[in-house]
């Protein structure tokens, strides 16, 4: 069973972008509301598809650069990393069908279901 990780500025290029398996992360905020909707989900994908997929989370307010790089305008908000390469870009609210939907079509496409 695996648990989403928590990571700043300073982590993300080893934690994300020299990830061995494709990496969702998702952008967060303490005042947010929507995020406590959606933060069951992100520990939800990352226990299921713990075997192909790296999960990880990064409150937006202390970790500027990394927000102002990926062009993180709202929370919450999921990018979906294969090395550098954002497979994926989601922002507001999603429920469970559709993050499922996302991981699915990018996860078979990179040859990663087992």
């Amino acid at each position: 069973m695996s648990s989403v990780t928590q990571i700043t500025d300073n982590e993300f290029e080893t934690e994300v972008l020299q990830a061995n398996q494709p990496v969702l992360v998702y952008f967060w905020a303490d005042w947010c509301g929507p995020c406590r909707l959606v933060s069951p989900i992100i520990t939800w994908a990352a226990e299921t598809y713990s075997d192909r997929l790296k999960v990880v989370k990064m409150e937006v307010d202390p970790n500027p650069a990394t927000v102002k790089q990926y062009q993180v305008e709202g929370v919450p908000a999921l990018r979906l990393f294969q090395g550098t390469q954002v497979l994926e870009s989601s922002e507001g609210a999603i429920g469970k069908q559709k993050l499922i939907s996302i991981l699915d079509t990018h996860l078979e496409g990179l040859g990663a279901r087992g």
